[in-house]
């Protein structure tokens, strides 16, 4: 049987249409809309996550449990994890971004499914507010974002079970949308166009896509396992009915470590699309960014069960996976070299989405050196289940991810709205968001390895100041999204006209007017056959001019 991908949906008719902000409102199947939602919706989720964050922090500041009850700040800890990872980072690098820039990259009107594409967003808003009202109707889920059994299992059930609901929603979201992504890339490129000459982040996004769709059903199997364990009181992962908690563990670190790569490869995308802009020169290493994508792709299912060196792991297996997980920092130190040579020597603009991108590069290789230590077996029962995981995870995840989730704001905002964004608001965001965040997590380096055990509202007094200044951080980092917010909505009102280029890019979502019509182009799709032809002056495109153009050829 073979599968036709359409090559755009036929539109609505004109009058059914709302037009205006009732777009963004509406069950719109445009792929820039679609994005928009994305990332408003997550960005909502992300303020959610930050003041469960913030209560964590507040706890935290007395090593007694003052602020809230202990199953509380259980409850707090479980939704601040969720909700940051599941509504907030994953759709955000993955369904905003890829939803808005895809269909550019490849020359497409639209993606290859856009009613599927709006079902897949539409499958977020209410798993959030099911979450998040769990709390104020039964009681969230305690047992942490891994839903450890037995903890699990002896934990109020109906908390537990509207976890597993909402996380078994945002998984098929996941799905869908990595289905589409993946149909979009090979097969809705535009004549002529190679997969080698396409932008960097459709690998990455082609790489994330290919994770999810592999990944992500075994977490939804083994969640509607545990379901029965607690609701029908099987024995998959009960150990008094002769379950199996360690095999829970396998299945949940199966999707769960190749859900890091998910938040993160589309980050490596992106800062790959905005750095060559603002530095002037090519994308450096083109080939083997390429392939190291793709190598992270592989390697990320293999070394799932570094996670889970204290669980009786036979040494054979913690051998495999140690070495695995080296093998697998390869890849990701060639991404930095390959940046880092893109900036060398370039004609560097320091604005916000460059200061948030070398943010971005610091944050992660900092996470990255503390994520080999924690593939040697001997380090990491040491410091297993201590503030060391903790601070290794955010380094990943906001140092990086969220990171270049504002660089690309940053980058983006013009395209979108057609005017620019206030420079020195964006400087004293970066600024504010850098120095709080490396406040709030380079300490908890140390408490864990003097072992200070995570997921704990009362701890040792001797800890009491580290947790106070990591706290301090937390606090500059909530102050940090105020001038954010501000220059988002007054930018959006009173911003400096931008244009239809301000950067003068080369890749395709700049070629055509700022904010984009409807189908992303008046005439035909142009063909770009060479986005990062920055630097000397004859490869770089005459924006003026599309005649004679070896870069860019629109046909109009």
């Amino acid at each position: 049987m073979t599968l036709t991908v359409p090559q755009q949906s036929p539109p609505a008719p004109q009058s059914l249409q709302p037009t205006g902000w009732l777009r963004y409102l509406s069950f719109s199947v445009d792929h820039k809309v679609i994005g928009l939602q994305y990332l408003v919706c997550g960005f909502a989720f992300y303020l959610i996550g930050g003041a469960l964050a913030g209560a964590i922090r507040t706890e935290l500041v007395s090593p007694i449990s003052d602020f809230m009850p202990r199953d509380v700040y259980n409850q707090v800890l479980t939704l601040h994890g969720t909700v940051m990872i599941f509504l907030w980072i994953v759709p955000v690098v993955n369904g905003a971004f890829g939803n808005y820039l895809i269909p550019f990259y490849v020359g497409a009107r639209d993606m290859a499914f856009p009613r599927l594409n709006a079902v897949a967003f539409w499958l977020i808003p209410p798993a959030g507010l099911l979450l998040i009202s769990s709390y104020f109707i039964t009681g969230a889920a305690q047992s942490g974002w891994t839903a450890y059994p037995p903890l699990s299992l002896t934990t109020p059930a109906s908390g537990q079970i509207i976890w597993i609901l909402s996380v078994l929603l945002l998984g098929g979201s996941s799905i869908f949308g990595g289905i589409n992504f993946i149909a979009t890339i090979l097969k809705l490129r535009r004549p002529g166009l190679k997969l080698m000459q396409l932008p960097m982040y459709c690998w990455a996004m082609l790489g994330t896509s290919i994770l999810v769709v592999l990944s992500t059903p075994v977490l939804a199997g083994t969640l509607i396992m545990l379901s029965f364990d607690i609701v029908a009181h099987t024995g998959f992962f009960n150990p008094g009915l002769g379950g199996n908690v360690v095999v829970y563990q396998h299945l949940f670190w199966f999707y769960s470590h190749p859900a890091v790569y998910i938040m993160v490869l589309p980050a490596f995308g992106l800062v790959s699309e905005i750095l060559p802009i603002h530095c002037r020169k090519p994308l450096f290493g083109y080939t083997t960014m390429v392939y190291s994508i793709m190598a992270i792709v592989v390697l990320g299912l293999v070394v799932w069960a570094h996670h889970m060196f204290t669980s009786g792991t036979p040494p054979w297996m913690r051998l495999f996976f140690t070495i695995a997980t080296a093998f697998i920092a390869v890849p990701t130190g060639i991404k930095f070299f390959n940046w880092l040579a893109t900036l060398w020597g370039g004609k560097i603009s320091l604005n916000s989405a460059v200061l948030f991108s070398c943010g971005f590069i610091v944050n992660f290789v900092l996470g990255g050196i503390t994520g080999v230590a924690l593939a040697q077996v001997p380090f990491d029962v040491h410091v297993h289940d201590t503030y060391f995981v903790v601070a290794h995870f955010h380094y990943i995840v906001y140092g990086g991810s969220v990171f270049v989730i504002f660089a690309s704001i940053y980058h983006w905002y013009p395209k979108v709205t057609g005017r620019l964004m206030n420079e020195h608001l964006g400087r004293f965001h970066f600024l504010l968001t850098f120095v709080g965040f490396n406040l709030c997590f380079a300490p908890q380096h140390w408490l864990g390895l003097n072992g200070m055990p995570r997921r704990v509202a009362e701890y040792d007094p001797q800890f009491q100041l580290i947790n106070q200044f990591s706290s301090v951080g937390a606090l500059l980092m909530a102050i940090s999204t105020l001038p954010f917010l501000w220059n988002v909505i007054a930018s959006a009102l009173q911003g400096e006209i931008a244009g239809d280029n301000p950067w003068n890019a080369l890749t395709p979502e700049w070629l055509t007017s700022s904010p984009p019509p409807v189908e992303n182009w008046k005439g035909e799709a142009p063909l770009v056959t060479n986005p990062y032809a920055y630097g000397t002056p004859e490869n770089e495109i005459d924006l003026n001019s599309v005649s004679g153009s070896d870069l860019w050829r629109n046909g109009q």
